[in-house]
């Protein structure tokens, strides 16, 4: 039997807005999800869907309103900054912009040795890893000693992923880690993430607005509509025969090579928004 790593259970997220008397925007709506230990959970939805949220929400970024979020069987709903510390070894993230997401004034070496120190890894035993680290995802050793500002995007993201894998963690949530990447990137950063699945075991809830990128990562997809999940599933159904027609939307706007077959999507797409 698989072991369940995350369980969100009617997970309500709600944010305060400027006005008098104005009420919260409730940006989730009861949302309900697990990922099992070493498997991809794909959340998909448009930009304003709400699924950066329930990235946010796990990592304890976003307010839980109500419901909750447990980690290997224990309720993280609420713990406090401190609290939540510990669950650095076993809990990482990987964000979506590669030129934001490193320090500019800190060279890769630093950048990665920074959670090794608050794990009390130091000295040699610091430096082996950070090599280890950097040998993981295809990057020269002699990166240790360069900026950021001297990497391209792709690589920019290696090393975020190898930063993220510091502490052997069980989880890490990924944010749209590929959208700011050009497509011949994309593609390879994606098969690093399934490599160093197939070598770790590491689990993943991967956030993206491209239903393309979901079908290639994912073992199960969870659709994210206006705050609420329309739709979840294997991710061989849920992107070649969905049920709802938002999902069917989503599909019919993946860009295709075939101009025939893209206009051909186009018509196919207004046609189910029309019914």
């Amino acid at each position: 039997m698989t072991e369940e790593l995350l369980r969100v259970d009617d997970l309500v997220v709600e944010f305060p807005q400027a006005g008098w008397r104005k009420p919260p925007f409730r940006a989730l709506k009861g949302v309900s999800v697990a990922v099992n230990a070493g498997e991809t959970l794909g959340i998909v939805g448009e930009s304003g869907s709400g699924k950066s949220t329930l990235g946010r929400a796990v990592l304890g970024l976003a307010p839980v309103t109500s419901g909750s979020v447990t980690y290997d069987g224990r309720d993280i709903s609420h713990l406090s900054r401190r609290q939540r510390r510990g669950l650095g070894h076993d809990i990482q993230v990987v964000f979506q912009d590669p030129y934001t997401s490193l320090n500019p004034s800190l060279t890769i070496g630093d950048t990665l040795s920074e959670p090794l120190t608050q794990a009390g890894i130091a000295g040699a035993d610091a430096r082996r890893r950070v090599k280890e680290l950097l040998d993981r995802v295809g990057m020269p050793a002699d990166s240790v000693e360069r900026l950021p500002k001297e990497f391209s995007g792709g690589q920019r993201q290696r090393i975020a992923i190898a930063r993220a894998l510091a502490l052997e963690p069980k989880l890490i949530v990924c944010d749209e880690p590929v959208s700011a990447l050009d497509l011949t990137t994309q593609q390879r950063v994606l098969d690093l993430f399934i490599e160093i699945q197939e070598r770790t075991g590491v689990a993943y809830l991967f956030v993206s607005h491209d239903l393309s990128v979901i079908r290639h990562i994912s073992h199960r997809v969870a659709v994210v509509y206006h705050g609420e999940i329309v739709e979840q599933g294997d991710v061989d159904k849920v992107t070649t025969d969905p049920d709802h027609p938002y999902t069917q939307r989503l599909l019919l706007a993946s860009p295709v090579p075939d101009p025939t077959a893209q206009a051909r999507r186009r018509a196919e797409r207004q046609a189910v928004i029309r019914a």
